[in-house]
């Protein structure tokens, strides 16, 4: 069996909005697949992965850090870069807020605009 491609699906409340930010966060290409789907890719190549944005009807976003009796978080992003602050000060103009928990001096953890967590890491 070979694998042809893979992707990770998002769900958000307004997969149009989640997708421009994280088309403007990665500089990469924005493609509305159907109603219900949006795909940010950095490649036309089907081999490497690509974010899926999927607007789900009464969506909740998850809380970060995690809160007995409130929605988790089920996944999350890993960035790697080279310059931590200097991604970190674009995914704030991009929409993203520093989360108020730190887990370490290493990384960065951040809010996309629809509540997720992800991490801005170094290479």
């Amino acid at each position: 069996m070979e694998l042809k491609a893979w992707t990770v699906t998002i769900d958000s409340g307004d997969s149009e909005a989640l997708s421009d930010f994280y088309a403007a966060l990665l500089g990469w290409k924005k493609v509305r697949v159907n109603e219900e789907y949006i795909i940010v890719a950095g490649s036309e190549d089907r081999s490497v992965p690509w974010l899926t944005f999927q607007e789900v009807e009464g969506y909740t976003p998850p809380v970060w850090p995690l809160e007995r009796g409130r929605q988790q978080t089920m996944a999350h992003l890993d960035f790697h870069v080279e310059d931590i602050p200097a991604f970190v000060e674009h995914a704030l103009a991009c929409g993203a807020r520093l989360s108020p928990v730190q887990e370490a001096e290493e990384w960065r953890v951040m809010l996309d605009p629809a509540g997720h967590p992800f991490c801005v890491c170094p290479s």
